[in-house]
């Protein structure tokens, strides 16, 4: 377990506000960098959840990116300075179990954690949203996972037990991104609201989730995580999470991360310029 104790002195990287009675609300605050999950952040973000998990005035907790979108993924450009939230084994495919065992964490929550998307929704912040136990996304959100292109396979492989195996096939062959629209479709979430309606239309659905009693609501989470667990999912993630670290010394994955040297966003524009979306498409 992670010290949540966070020195005065640390930017604050995730804002708590309650919006409503029994709600949490906890923003990713690093909007000049899509809110990428930086170390730092993912420390923060988790001794908020833990924070929240425990306090008996709260029953929802709800996760939103400020400024343009939810999350563009994990932090490329990562200060090495920065303490990870939990240890990490040395050994080949560390990173991926240990990002794993905080997803792990988020879903063993007694506490319901809704995800309200927006804007971008890529790679590590598609794991943040499939950690929650429920997903409500703008309908013109881009929700995908961009790395299999040319990094490797993701550190948490959603894809399978979320859309199915055609669905996933085709999502990681591409990389391509889903819409909203697309994603409810897809059942990546569960529901699309126009992106000026989606913080109302959350917060209703949070008031009405907090209706039913903590004790009770703790079990009915339990039910469908076990019920997932029973079909495989977690020993699946865990298989597929190892598979992630052979990604890593493949050749093509080592001329791609030769290419940060010029320029994070460089290699990333260098990667979906033949595709024509993410970074390439016109969009911010």
């Amino acid at each position: 377990m992670a010290d949540d104790t966070i020195p005065a002195e640390t930017p604050v990287l995730v804002l708590a506000d309650d919006p409503a009675p029994q709600v949490r609300r906890l923003t990713l605050n690093r909007p000049g960098k899509r809110n990428a999950l930086s170390n730092g952040l993912r420390t923060q973000l988790f001794a908020e959840l833990r924070r929240a998990d425990a306090d008996p005035e709260v029953r929802v907790i709800v996760i939103r990116g400020a400024g343009p979108c939810f999350s563009a993924g994990y932090d490329l450009a990562q200060d090495p300075d920065e303490p990870l939230p939990w240890g990490i084994t040395r050994a080949d495919g560390g990173w991926a179990r240990h990002v794993l065992q905080g997803w792990f964490e988020m879903m063993d929550l007694a506490t319901p954690v809704i995800a309200q998307v927006h804007g971008f929704c890529l790679a590590g912040g598609t794991e943040l949203a499939t950690a929650c136990d429920l997903v409500y996304v703008a309908e013109d959100a881009q929700i995908g996972y961009p790395p299999v292109r040319s990094m490797s396979s993701p550190d948490m492989a959603w894809h399978v037990w979320l859309l199915g195996m055609r669905r996933a096939m085709e999502a990681m062959l591409t990389g391509d991104s889903m819409t909203g629209t697309e994603a409810v479709e897809a059942g990546f979430a569960n529901r699309a609201f126009p992106a000026d309606r989606l913080e109302e239309e959350v917060l209703t659905i949070a008031a009405r989730v907090a209706k039913v009693p903590p004790d009770l609501q703790a079990l009915n989470k339990r039910v469908v995580h076990r019920a997932m667990e029973a079909m495989g999912m977690r020993d699946g993630m865990r298989a597929t999470a190892d598979i992630n670290a052979l990604g890593f010394h493949q050749r093509s994955s080592r001329e791609y991360f030769a290419q940060f040297a010029k320029g994070v966003t460089t290699a990333l524009s260098e990667r979906d310029k033949q595709f024509g979306d993410y970074r390439e498409s016109g969009s911010t």
